[in-house]
């Protein structure tokens, strides 16, 4: 048996890596102690194989590695969890991504204010605290004609502050086919229970009359909503009550009209081929009283909710003490201001918004892509069609919208698909594809022109 001891000596001492090149450079780029962390684990590591070790061949060719093992060990500093998906799922709003992908211009000017101080909560002009709305309050007003506007958190906060503030100890009016579970198992019901207010179901199902609301008015009542299904369709024999009929009923006993506008949307879709989806501006229209809906949906900006409403009930949801614990952040607050600025002239967000890009986006500039792809594949032995295909706005919008697009079925022999698509999960930026029998789709609406020969080269890579 050889000894142990000579290799033990043999293997360097800590200062020894510290004073090496790529090892300084790690520190100054992460920091020191997560670099000696890293060079700990491997020394402990090298020390339990050569205990285990009774090859002196194979012993000195573990010793000899060491360095290079550190080396790639710190490369591993620099790789983040949360990183650069590629989406060649067709699902433009994909929640599990991200939802929605924002203007680079607009991130890049919200993060410039990040790197210093900025006047989040100072009024500039009177040299006194401010609000964090102000940045974007007029610009919403402005675009959706509403008196007055703030944002929270998200939508299902901003439900709930709203509840909270105008009828908490009271009844609110809803029908019972607008009692809506959304994502991550949040109910209306349970909202509308966490809000202090107590929930009087009104209707069936599938059938709603305004007759079914009035009948259930009392002294008691506290507000009526109405939540838009944004994420589910109901067909066949239904109906329900539009906005309008129960803001003249609101009126008739001076009661609040609340809606939950969901996914909410600043443009009409329909203008582009989809299905007509009621926009922030028809609530507002409309004479509600108070409107809320989602930031990051069809908005197409950051998570938020939006409260667009009266001015006298907007003061009561922004002196509320939940809106403490659940209001926006600096960054929130820059790209809320970038995004609706971007919508002062409807046809410049259409251009400009990356998800109404992907929405609106022609047959003709899908093929254009495609095309592309399968040129850059041509030195590949893999198969390459461009096909037809169907993809969904996603993240719980146009629930009943499917949207027709160009993709590339990737197939070769011997290909083991769902195998090459974990693999292309795991590539850095990942590349999220669809595996269909035997073959990996890419649907070509939510894979950006820039990323097209990105995805491109990690497929060669592994094929």
């Amino acid at each position: 048996m050889y000894e142990k001891n000579e290799l033990y000596r043999n293997i360097p001492k800590m200062d020894v890596f510290l004073k090496k090149e790529y090892v300084i450079k790690a520190s100054q780029e992460y920091g020191k102690k997560p670099v000696m962390d890293i060079i700990k684990s491997h020394l402990d590591r090298i020390r339990e194989k050569l205990e285990k070790c009774n090859n002196i061949e194979e012993a000195e060719i573990i010793v000899g590695n060491l360095d290079q093992e550190i080396e790639k060990g710190l490369t591993q500093l620099g790789k983040k969890k949360y990183k650069h998906v590629i989406n060649g799922t067709g699902v433009v709003l994909h929640t599990n991504l991200g939802r929605a992908p924002m203007p680079e211009k607009a991130v890049q000017n919200a993060a410039a204010l990040m790197t210093r101080y900025g006047n989040l909560e100072y009024n500039l002009d009177e040299g006194t605290r401010g609000e964090r709305y102000n940045h974007f309050e007029d610009l919403i007003c402005n675009i959706t004609g509403s008196e007055a506007a703030f944002a929270v958190n998200n939508n299902a906060a901003a439900v709930l502050l709203m509840i909270s503030s105008l009828a908490s100890g009271k009844e609110v009016l809803i029908s019972r086919g607008e009692q809506i579970e959304i994502g991550g198992k949040f109910r209306i019901p349970d909202i509308i229970q966490q809000s202090g207010a107590v929930l009087r179901e009104v209707g069936t199902t599938n059938r709603t009359r305004i007759s079914d609301y009035e009948d259930n008015i009392n002294d008691n009542t506290g507000a009526i909503l109405k939540v838009h299904t944004s994420n589910f369709v109901m067909k066949g024999f239904t109906e329900s009550v539009p906005i309008k009929e129960l803001v003249k009923l609101g009126r008739k006993y001076s009661i609040p009209v609340l809606e939950d506008l969901g996914s909410g949307v600043l443009v009409d879709l329909s203008s582009v081929g989809l299905k007509k989806e009621p926009t922030v501006q028809d609530s507002i229209d409309s004479g509600v009283d108070l409107v809320t809906f989602s930031g990051d949906k069809l908005m197409g900006g950051p998570q938020a909710g939006i409260l667009a409403g009266k001015k006298e009930l907007i003061a009561k949801c922004k002196k509320h003490p939940l809106t403490r614990a659940i209001r926006i952040d600096k960054f929130t607050a820059a790209m809320l201001e970038e995004i609706f600025a971007l919508y002062q002239d409807l046809d410049f967000a259409m251009k400009n918004i990356p998800v109404l890009q992907m929405l609106s986006q022609s047959k003709k500039k899908l093929e254009e892509k495609a095309i592309q792809f399968k040129q850059e594949m041509k030195d590949s032995d893999a198969l390459i069609t461009i096909e037809e295909c169907t993809g969904v706005p996603g993240g719980g919008s146009l629930p009943d919208q499917k949207l027709d697009s160009i993709c590339v079925r990737i197939k070769k022999q011997g290909l083991q698909p769902k195998a090459v698509a974990k693999k292309l999960r795991e590539g850095s930026p990942a590349l999220i594809t669809l595996v269909r029998e035997d073959s990996l789709i890419i649907d070509m609406r939510t894979v950006f022109d820039e990323e097209i020969s990105i995805a491109v080269q990690l497929i060669k890579q592994i094929l």
